[in-house]
């Protein structure tokens, strides 16, 4: 029941954040302006981006120890583009974003451009990793998931849903599995994660694909009245 609740309360605020009169076109975030479309996950409306900046050290001057912030970073369901264009703006040498929102794809190409970080930020309409070649390799890939779960046979009814609900976990579970063959050697698989979802479950999830979560930081914050929790997650492969 609280799993269904849980689901039902974010489609919701999907639905919601697509018709606010107050939704705005660009936004302040980390002491830039930043665009975002209309069928876009907003991070005006909630605190999670700006979270996951603070984890990944990309607000202030202290740089975290598991991730190079000089090295190659892919992010993985982009939406406005702000994880993946302060990557490069913090000295990321080589950056690749995509998303399966076409949407969200044009939405960080403005921001890159927005930055001047357009020859730096390469945008790739893609189902996870189905686009990229196979060969390409990252010291980082990231991926801040759309972490509630929902029923295995919910069909999204707007591209907007997919930031909110993975039916089934299914996207999580390929994550689990893809993500490690992507990397330099020595090179980091991040997953940022919620309370709003299967923490259980994922662990489990993570267990039969032959890999380990280990837990790098995390921040407890309000949104609305609501107090909830985020977690960087690393994925390991099992020995």
């Amino acid at each position: 029941m609280a799993e269904l609740k849980s689901y039902v309360r974010s489609l919701e605020r999907s639905r919601q954040a697509l018709t606010r009169t107050d939704r705005p076109e660009m936004f302040a975030l980390a002491n830039r302006e930043w665009d975002v479309l209309g069928g876009v996950f907003s991070p005006a409306f909630s605190a999670t981006t700006r979270v996951a900046m603070e984890v990944l050290g990309l607000v202030g001057d202290e740089e975290p120890g598991f991730w190079r912030r000089d090295g190659s970073f892919l992010e993985i369901g982009s939406g406005t583009g702000i994880i993946a264009v302060s990557a490069a703006l913090a000295g990321c040498e080589r950056v690749v974003a995509t998303d399966i929102n076409p949407d969200a794809v044009r939405n960080t190409e403005i921001n890159a451009a927005r930055h001047d970080m357009a020859d730096r930020v390469r945008v790739v309409h893609s189902d996870l990793f189905s686009a990229l070649d196979p060969a390409e390799r990252f010291d980082t890939v990231y991926w801040h998931s759309n972490f509630v779960l929902a029923p295995d046979d919910y069909r999204y009814e707007t591209e907007h849903e997919r930031a909110y609900v993975d039916p089934g976990y299914r996207t999580h579970r390929r994550y689990l599995v893809e993500a490690p063959g992507l990397l330099t050697e020595g090179g980091s698989a991040l997953l940022q994660f919620s309370d709003r979802g299967d923490l259980s479950l994922l662990h489990d999830m993570a267990a039969e694909c032959g890999r380990t979560l280990r837990v790098l930081d995390g921040r407890s914050f309000l949104e609305g009245e609501e107090r909830i929790e985020h977690l960087l997650l690393e994925i390991v492969v099992a020995d």
